[in-house]
């Protein structure tokens, strides 16, 4: 026979009865009414008076709480000794010494009316009153932060509005009471109607940009965040929708395309919206086989009016002349700046050759009426080049580019005028890069050489200086002179290594002739215009000297009267620091530019070349000699010392003796030599003095 199983132990029902008791939330006791003694308490109660459940047993109320507490509630206890359920509310001080706020209940126990005992429960009330003033404080901090806030709020549920902030009530100019009940749909632009209905029965949170319509009409537009706030089950969700008022990142946005596509000086399209436009105008003229025209513009000698006037003073010519070729082309003709001075016109409406001279003569007309800026009254000339689909190029980038030698041409022929494309100008850049190329390598290489032209006195025929002329061996062309290559040197931004090392070489070779004996005469070094603004030109040049020992008063530098002229703060911080330095300045060339009184007395300046143009015909012509004599006068009077370029003849260099001009250079005593001629002729050219 199998084993029967096992009855289950009967349940203690006294400790059942604890395991409930201890496990309820709150304190619980019972005493004994006619002793007044405990009889029964759960852990909690025990633990709260820092007792176990067997040691408070048998321990009179004011054993437990302690007599000031007792007389506290005596009255609530003799009310439930007298059979009333009790239930209050007190203040009292945990053993742990923390102030607490506790909710007492005191239910008499009566067998058949006569009261046995009382059951006492005790609830704490801190934690519920903690919670109930942190969710008032979050409460007042949510209506303080929704009334301070920038952004609206608006409360809603199946989609009619319930509340909104007072953000939302300034943005859309509506009172709340006008909004309650209304549909949140209907605020919206109508686009946005179905997007808002589906995301709004989707019950999901997102975010989207909608326009909201204030109530005078106008739309807003805003960026939209929905979030559902889930009630109890069953319910309809509350939906917390937070706007915000982007009609300045609208603007911006806006200002952002404008700018990618414009100059933002003169408001004209830039270099890629035109290349984009002129190719589908390019596009269009094929279609219908007619032509497109392409004038590119640059105005001469604009870097004088910043020079001179400043750069606001440059703003303002470039914004009058983008004005004026608004004002000159149709609105169907395009009209951009491609870059600094430059712009470009697109004629439209396949104008013929004939007709786009017409405009371009109209266009140059324009642009030299006379404008007053800062004060000035100045006249704007221009160099236009012209191609024209689909003779001069088939897409936008030869176009422009076939147009910009053009106008490169007009440019290098005077200035001033406009030149159609021509098939010949295609190698023209070609020729224009390989020239650099060359140059560079003469740079990188030692390419170069000086040539020495001596100046004497007309008074003794003495030796006075050595002017340094730099050669360029080209590879193919042999010595070049510098008219050739200087200007185009500047154009391309090589002549600062040109000039530095001409003025190593000449200080060089100047004081290896005085270490042989020659006469201590000073060498002149021509400057480009664009060294004299360099701030740190002074510095290179006292550098030069005491690496090559020649002193400072034996080094002239030459610079154009147009230096002078166009000046600014740092041309004239640099001509003081060369005074102060002891080295001598030239004008070159003087009488051919903006001669003026002004300048020689400001700068300090202690020679003048008298230009070649005046020495010419000086013997035959009383006018070139009233001239040079003017200039001689003037030079003596400021204390300046006068030199005679280009002197060919014995007449002339008589002539100019008689005028009191103290200096000559020219082939009438020497032509420009390589070093080595240059000490032999010096040579020479004091033993035949000292024989005399």
């Amino acid at each position: 026979m199998s084993a029967s199983p096992s009855e289950p132990s009967p349940i203690d029902s006294n400790a059942m009865l604890r395991l409930v008791v201890d496990a309820a939330p709150g304190l619980m006791a019972y005493f004994e009414a006619g002793t007044m003694r405990c009889r029964f308490a759960n852990q909690g109660y025990a633990n709260y008076y820092g007792l176990t459940p067997s040691s408070v047993l048998n321990k009179l109320p004011w054993e437990i709480l302690g007599q000031e507490s007792w007389q506290a509630i005596a009255p609530h206890i003799e009310r439930c000794l007298r059979g009333e359920y009790v239930c209050y509310t007190r203040q009292a001080r945990s053993p742990q010494g923390t102030q607490r706020e506790m909710e007492v209940r005191l239910t008499p126990h009566l067998e058949q009316g006569v009261l046995r005992g009382a059951v006492v429960q005790v609830r704490d009330l801190s934690l519920d009153r903690a919670v109930e003033q942190q969710q008032r404080e979050s409460e007042e901090r949510m209506r303080k932060f929704s009334e301070a806030t920038q952004e609206a709020i608006v409360l809603h549920r199946n989609g009619l509005i319930i509340d909104a902030n007072p953000a939302l009530l300034r943005m859309t100019g509506y009172s709340l009471d006008e909004l309650r009940g209304q549909s949140v749909i209907n605020h919206l632009g109508p686009e946005y109607w179905l997007p808002a209905l589906e995301a709004m029965n989707s019950g999901k949170d997102v975010s989207y940009e909608v326009t909201v319509r204030h109530k005078d009409g106008h739309l807003i537009p805003m960026e939209l965040d929905a979030r559902a706030m889930p009630m109890d089950q069953g319910a309809q969700d509350y939906r917390l929708v937070v706007l915000r008022d982007i009609t300045q990142r609208h603007r911006d946005r806006a200002q952002m395309r404008f700018l990618a596509h414009h100059d933002a000086l003169t408001g004209l399209p830039n270099r890629l919206y035109l290349t984009d436009q002129l190719q589908q105008l390019i596009a269009s003229a094929k279609l219908h086989s007619t032509h497109v025209s392409v004038l590119c513009l640059d105005l001469d000698r604009f870097t004088t009016i910043n020079d001179s006037l400043g750069h606001q003073a440059g703003d303002q010519v470039l914004c009058e002349v983008a004005q004026r070729l608004r004002s000159c082309v149709r609105s169907t003709d395009l009209v951009a700046r491609a870059g600094s001075d430059e712009f470009i016109v697109v004629l439209t409406g396949g104008p013929t050759r004939a007709e786009t001279e017409i405009i371009t003569r109209q266009v140059t007309t324009l642009l030299e009426m006379p404008c007053h800026v800062a004060d000035q009254q100045l006249v704007i000339a221009t160099s236009i080049g012209i191609a024209i689909f689909p003779e001069d190029g088939d897409s936008a980038e030869a176009l422009l580019r076939n147009a910009g030698a053009a106008r490169n041409l007009a440019k290098d022929s005077g200035r001033n005028h406009h030149q159609f494309y021509t098939p010949e100008l295609e190698g023209r850049a070609s020729r224009m890069l390989n020239q650099e190329q060359l140059l560079r390598q003469a740079i990188a290489l030692g390419g170069f050489e000086l040539h020495y032209q001596p100046l004497v006195r007309t008074d003794n025929s003495a030796l006075a200086g050595f002017e340094a002329l730099v050669r360029w061996r080209h590879p193919q062309r042999g010595l070049v002179s510098p008219e050739e290559f200087v200007p185009f040197a500047e154009s391309r931004g090589l002549i600062t290594a040109i000039d530095r090392w001409v003025l190593r070489q000449a200080c060089s070779q100047a004081r290896a002739w005085h270490a042989l004996g020659l006469p201590r005469v000073p060498v002149a070094v021509n400057m480009s215009a664009l060294e004299f603004r360099h701030h740190n030109l002074a510095a290179e040049v006292a550098t030069v000297l005491a690496e090559t020992g020649l002193p400072p008063q034996l080094l002239h530098l030459e610079l154009t009267e147009s230096t002078l002229m166009q000046s600014d703060v740092q041309v004239q911080h640099t001509l003081r620091a060369l005074q102060q330095l002891g080295v001598e300045l030239a004008i070159d060339d003087f009488g051919t530019g903006y001669s003026s009184l002004a300048y020689l007395k400001r700068h300090p300046i202690h020679q003048l070349k008298i230009d070649r143009s005046f020495v010419n015909d000086i013997a035959e012509s009383d006018d070139d000699a009233a001239i040079v004599k003017a200039i001689v006068q003037m030079a003596h009077s400021l204390r300046l010392h006068t030199v005679a370029e280009g002197v060919e003849t014995a007449a002339q260099f008589d002539r100019l003796r008689e005028l009191g001009c103290e200096l000559v250079q020219g082939f009438h005593i020497a032509p420009p030599m390589a070093a080595e001629e240059a000490r032999q002729w010096q040579t020479k050219y004091c033993h035949a003095r000292q024989a005399q």
